[in-house]
């Protein structure tokens, strides 16, 4: 019997969509903005554009969710200087603020996840699944669909 790796994935994502919409509750962040988030911590001041390919998001659902942290006061957008049509995403003071909690409270789904797997276990689940995400990001999915 074959197993099917794409209804796993699935109840994983599922579920930390869950976790983390009620762990960011109280900072008024929702699972579809938290990516963001944390992009923005490691890399601040990126365009959209770079959010939506480095989150292999939709650039209308990468709008929305950054238009909503902005209305929040989690970021400030601004019009890149050397190219006006793109626009530039800058964490504000809010969200170096709660910076360290939010990152903890994210880490520990991971945490959750691997707390019964030993070490080996869980470097090979990351290895495999960093080569499923490399053989995706190396195919032509629409092309090969046809």
């Amino acid at each position: 019997m074959k197993k099917a790796i794409g209804r796993l994935v699935s109840i994983l994502h599922r579920q930390s969509q869950v976790y983390i919409n009620y762990t960011l509750k109280e900072f008024d962040i929702t699972s579809a903005e938290y990516s963001f988030l944390l992009r923005l911590y490691n890399k601040d001041g990126i365009t959209q554009d770079d959010l939506s390919a480095y989150l292999y998001i939709d650039k209308s659902a990468t709008a929305r969710a950054i238009k909503s942290l902005e209305q929040k006061g989690y970021v400030i957008r601004d019009k890149d200087d050397a190219d006006k049509r793109f626009n530039r995403v800058y964490l504000s003071d809010k969200a170096m603020l709660y910076k360290d909690e939010i990152r903890k409270r994210v880490w520990q789904w991971s945490e959750f996840l691997t707390e019964e797997l030993d070490e080996e276990t869980v470097d090979m689940v990351l290895s495999v699944l960093q080569k499923m995400v490399d053989k995706v990001e190396r195919t032509n999915l629409k092309k090969k669909m046809e």
